[in-house]
């Protein structure tokens, strides 16, 4: 895992951080889409996947659709709610993904948490898709 930074996260390390995980690799998903998975080859399971811009994700304020969404996993629906009901993190959800267990965040919010809460986050993410040994063995259990 990362060390801890307090700094503000940035759209580039999300990359990083997914890459400093054990057994991941960047593909795609839903079509093109520039997924990181877990573990590597064809049994990998999405964990971040950055979201193509669609008619339902659209900005409740402009009214325009996001161009810059990455879908985080999360473990639960509890863990989901944590993160988007806390009013200090940029994480949202939308009806599209009711019932489905991740967060949305803008990589142009990502500035609002810190680098650490980021590798926090991706990491449960991680955790939720990866192979429970792997798990195990990362965490030292």
């Amino acid at each position: 895992m990362s060390t801890s930074d307090p700094r503000p996260a940035r759209p580039e390390d999300v990359d990083e951080i997914c890459a400093s995980l054990p057994e991941t690799e960047l593909g795609t998903s839903w079509g093109d889409r520039p997924t990181w998975k877990v573990p590597r080859g064809p049994k990998g399971k999405g964990f971040v996947l950055h979201r193509a811009p669609g008619p339902t994700a659209v900005d409740p304020g402009t009214g325009e659709r996001y161009d810059d969404l990455l879908v985080i996993s999360t473990a639960t629906e509890v863990e989901k709610l944590a993160l988007v009901e806390d009013p200090s993190t940029p994480f949202f959800t939308i009806d599209h993904f009711r019932g489905y267990s991740a967060v949305l965040v803008q990589q142009s919010r990502l500035g609002e948490i810190t680098r650490e809460q980021l590798v926090e986050v991706i990491t449960e993410a991680w955790a939720a898709k990866a192979p429970k040994k792997l798990v195990r063995e990362y965490f030292g259990e």
